[in-house]
């Protein structure tokens, strides 16, 4: 096949607008309280999401563009091994969270963000600020793929310009997400995680059953090459599944949406929501994976039209299966988790800006941690309180438009970067969350955790290990991308280990400074 069926134009422009007034009119309705204008309200919803709440946005807002395309992609070209290294480092990552959000409650009962804690936890102003770079960059990453992917995808279904299609995602939802912060975002996600259900449960079968039932699906077991059937396949895992599993985990250790999330949902409810949120994800791509086998499957004749990337091969299918409805049904399913991880970006990043960008005196810190303790104000700092609250939110918003607008600018240029695409650029982001993972891991463990380790561990990590990795992927040698990424993570460990040891022997064998205890 040459062409994809696809919507008319007029189809897509009143598809997307559709969709999101629809968004932004359940903001408004369900999401727009006086509370979410103080910054506890608009950065973490009043610390008070139930299990429930919580669970569907963890797994809307982790079912991202990866989650839908790539691996479709990769069941297609690397068949049940491509799907489980895919789908079973996601899983372990959001489960990772039963452990670490509730211990950064307890640390941290009234914090924002990450680097916050580190701030807090290691007392060096340059620790906190190396790690805000990859805390950002992240999120500009988040923006930029999900902007990306969403405006690709709706002009190849519909003719749409990329640049018009983009704009449109960036405005709604940057509207929805100024209304109401945080809060906005968990509302959203609920409905879209429904959509999304809905999508996965009609468009799948369908599919199957069009092609000719689940023996279609099995042809395709092996990959387009036929030689992947075996689900622990040595050169997936060493070519795929490392560099992947490592990405993952610290992707999601490393993306200030969890933690957000982990200092929003009631402390008691935050096992159960990453437990559900973890399984409800990992419905998702086993399901879609269907769409790669069948794809691989060359008796279907199923292709992609020529200059389009291979992460689209999941749209082929449905469009070379079904008819011009369930189309519309995809891109709806789609346009859900894209705009959820959208969403998601915008408001983390206000955030980090609010929490550890923004400066603020002694007295107006004093004043925030009383609000945060829900302390009654004497009337002359209650007064302070509702400026600061009234400047925290605009903080939120003014970051929430300044990071929409770059990742747009980075989303449209990246379209021009010849043989760049999606998987690449989601393997470069997680690479750069990988510098901090295992400092971030010890600084809630170890007590022994030395600022000067993290520091230099971190910046080694930059400097050599993520050029290292970039160039793996440009010459395209499975064994310097791994090693790169080996690499990061032993040196981020290698130097906190030795520098804690180091601060260790020296308390040892000199005399505690009482002044400094």
């Amino acid at each position: 096949m040459n062409q994809l069926l696809t919507l008319t134009t007029k189809q897509g422009y009143l598809l997307l607008v559709a969709y999101g007034l629809f968004m932004i009119v359940i903001t408004y309705f369900f999401a727009r309280w006086k509370r979410y204008r103080s910054i506890q309200g608009f950065l973490v919803a009043e610390r008070n999401i139930s299990w429930w709440l919580g669970a569907t946005s963890i797994a809307a807002s982790w079912i991202w563009a990866p989650a839908l395309f790539i691996s479709v992609q990769m069941a297609y070209q690397k068949g049940l091994a491509g799907i489980f290294w895919f789908t079973f480092p996601n899983i372990i990552a959001l489960l990772l969270y039963i452990f670490l959000a509730p211990k950064i409650r307890e640390k941290l009962p009234y914090g924002y963000t990450l680097p916050q804690w580190i701030r807090y936890r290691l007392q060096s102003e340059r620790v906190h600020k190396i790690y805000l770079f990859p805390y950002f960059f992240y999120q500009l990453m988040a923006v930029t793929v999900q902007l990306y992917a969403g405006g690709s995808l709706v002009a190849l279904l519909t003719g749409i310009p990329l640049i018009h299609a983009m704009l449109i995602m960036a405005i709604t939802v940057l509207i929805y997400a100024l209304i109401s912060g945080l809060e906005s975002s968990f509302v959203t996600d609920f409905i879209q995680f429904i959509l999304i259900v809905i999508g996965v449960g009609v468009v799948v079968p369908w599919a199957i059953h069009s092609a000719g039932g689940w023996a279609q699906v099995t042809q395709g077991f092996g990959g387009i090459t036929g030689e992947f059937g075996n689900i622990f396949d040595s050169s997936v895992a060493f070519s795929f599944g490392i560099v992947t599993a490592i990405g993952l985990i610290s992707g999601a250790i490393s993306d200030q949406q969890y933690w957000q999330r982990a200092f929003a949902i009631k402390k008691e409810n935050l096992v159960p929501s990453f437990v559900f949120g973890a399984i409800m994800f990992g419905i998702v791509p086993i399901a879609l994976s269907s769409l790669g086998f069948l794809a691989a499957n060359q008796q279907l004749g199923i292709q992609l039209p020529a200059g389009v990337d291979i992460s689209m091969i999941g749209v082929a299918t449905v469009s070379h299966l079904l008819p011009v409805g369930a189309i519309g049904l995809f891109v709806i399913m789609l346009l859900s988790a894209l705009y959820s991880t959208l969403d998601s970006g915008v408001v983390a990043t206000s955030s980090l800006y609010v929490t550890d960008v923004v400066k603020y005196t002694e007295k107006e810190q004093e004043i925030l941690k009383k609000i945060d303790r829900d302390e009654k104000l004497p009337p002359e700092e209650a007064e302070i309180g509702k400026m600061l609250d009234d400047r925290g939110v605009w903080h939120s918003r003014k970051a929430m438009l300044m990071i929409t607008i770059l990742g747009f600018f980075v989303a449209l240029t990246t379209q021009y970067i010849p043989g760049f695409g999606l998987k690449h650029l989601w393997w470069i982001f997680n690479t750069v969350a990988a510098c901090v993972v295992v400092p971030t891991v010890l600084s809630l463990y170890w007590e022994r955790l030395d600022a000067r380790g993290v520091f230099w561990g971190v910046l080694v990590a930059f400097i050599i290990g993520v050029p290292l990795f970039v160039y793996g992927n440009i010459i395209d040698k499975p064994s310097w991308i791994v090693g790169a990424s080996v690499f990061i993570i032993a040196v981020s460990t290698g130097f906190c280990l030795v520098f804690s040891a180091g601060w260790s022997f020296f308390n040892k064998t000199n005399t505690p400074n009482p002044k400094r205890r």
